[in-house]
């Protein structure tokens, strides 16, 4: 199957998933409060519907258009603008007749089951698959910097020891965490076996971000081949799997990126390489491609592990890993609103592409629990439209005693949808410019 068509069919079924659950947390505590719920759609039925069942007061369904769902609760001004019902005399199973505190918890179901269920999926990947888990052992060679790293004090080779006094269970969270978390302290190991703790600037994550060096700490590993395309110039240069390479021209060359680099200035050039095989050594020459390519995969550079957990570790773990997933989305919400972070907001495409070429259960179950998540703090924005938007408006209420007229609210619900359909069409606009341009 297309690697394209397999990631829809997963985006597919896992929004399908997380709508229905999210519309469910709408519905259920209307239901609980005596709330008329006239639909439950599952994507959007504009002028038609694929399928409709109507059982009790609510007709089911689903929708053409998979830009969400919606449950359209009765004395409810919502996405389907219903203004005539809104102009008749209030009716006990209405939403509007509904005491305030009532209503805020129909509103902020959706939210809670999202949020709820993204920690339910975490704790239940690391029961079934375990912990993933990087440590220093396992990059003999350390970490590779960039310019922005030496700047504060990092080193080639450098081992991650703690950030904050807390160790890593993954070596490379360390990007992650300098990016958004706003990092004090990091001590690390130099490759001389000296022990320094680095003051990290508190403006680091940003210039992190407006450098475009997101990676500025990233794995050594030696360059070695795993296997050589046959139909490129080093195969018939003589390049062969396990061929591990140590310099080009007089460079001496330690690991990949070292190799990519000097390639990259090398287009359609000649290099001279010192090859290691075995126990020899071996000069190969070779003309590089129009892209700095040199036609051979390199061998896996790094291992993740797992650990096993057990269920009580796994809901602990789970949990931590759903708090940090929510901190690290919020914190980094930030850059959206510069000039280069609104470049690259995303929509389908870019949730799209959060899955695998081909299926796997965990990978499957770890976008869905990311996107749950995403979801959840979206949805709460003070957007009107969004449930944070009628939120918003609750609380108003429930603090000054005075409820937002119904014209008001319908203004301001058709601004923000307004608002909302810019933002998919500039999101997705952004998907499709990014496809055309790669």
């Amino acid at each position: 199957m297309e690697p394209i068509l397999m990631k829809g069919i997963q985006l597919l079924l896992s929004l399908s998933l997380l709508i229905v659950l999210h519309e469910l947390g709408h519905f259920i505590p209307a239901k609980i409060f005596k709330t008329r719920v006239e639909k439950f759609f599952l994507f959007f039925d504009v002028k038609f519907a694929l399928i409709k069942k109507k059982f009790g007061d609510t007709v089911y369904g689903i929708g053409w258009l998979p830009l969400g769902g919606y449950v359209k609760i009765s004395g409810m001004i919502d996405e389907s603008m219903d203004t005539e019902q809104m102009q008749q005399e209030p009716q006990p199973w209405e939403f509007r007749s509904k005491p305030a505190w009532q209503r805020l918890i129909i509103m902020l179901g959706g939210v809670t089951v999202n949020l709820i269920l993204g920690f339910l999926i975490y704790m239940m990947i690391l029961f079934v698959w375990g912990k993933n888990t990087l440590p220093n052992s396992a990059l003999p060679m350390g970490m590779g910097v960039t310019s922005l790293a030496e700047e504060v004090g990092f080193q080639k080779g450098d081992q991650i020891l703690n950030v904050d006094g807390k160790a890593l269970d993954v070596a490379l969270d360390i990007n992650k965490m300098l990016l958004i978390r706003s990092v004090e302290k990091v001590e690390v190991q130099h490759a001389n076996g000296r022990r320094e703790t680095l003051e990290i600037p508190e403006d680091f994550g940003s210039r992190m971000f407006s450098s475009g060096q997101m990676n500025v700490l990233f794995p050594r590993f030696p360059a070695e081949i795993d296997s050589v395309l046959t139909d490129k110039n080093a195969y018939a240069a003589g390049f062969r799997p396990g061929d591990k390479i140590i310099g080009a021209d007089d460079t001496v060359i330690e690991d990949w990126v070292e190799l990519r680099d000097y390639n990259n200035d090398r287009a359609n050039q000649m290099v001279r390489y010192v090859v290691a095989r075995n126990r020899d050594r071996d000069t190969l020459n070779l003309v590089l491609d129009a892209d700095g390519k040199m036609g051979v995969i390199p061998a896996a550079g790094i291992k993740i592990d797992q650990i096993e957990l057990s269920l009580a570790e796994s809901i602990q773990e789970g949990f931590s890993y759903g708090y940090w997933t929510l901190f690290d989305y919020v914190a980094q919400f930030k850059y959206v609103f510069t000039k280069k972070g609104a470049s690259q907001l995303g929509g389908f495409g870019a949730i799209g592409s959060l899955f695998p070429d081909q299926w796997d259960w965990r990978a499957f179950w770890a976008s869905t629990a990311f996107i749950s998540i995403i979801l959840a703090f979206m949805n709460l924005l003070p957007i009107p439209a969004l449930d944070g938007g009628h939120v918003m408006f609750l609380l108003y209420e429930m603090v000054s005693g005075r409820k937002p007229n119904d014209k008001f609210m319908e203004y301001a619900q058709m601004a923000g949808f307004f608002l909302l359909l810019a933002l998919v069409i500039y999101a997705n606009g952004n998907d499709l410019f990014r496809f055309l341009s790669n």
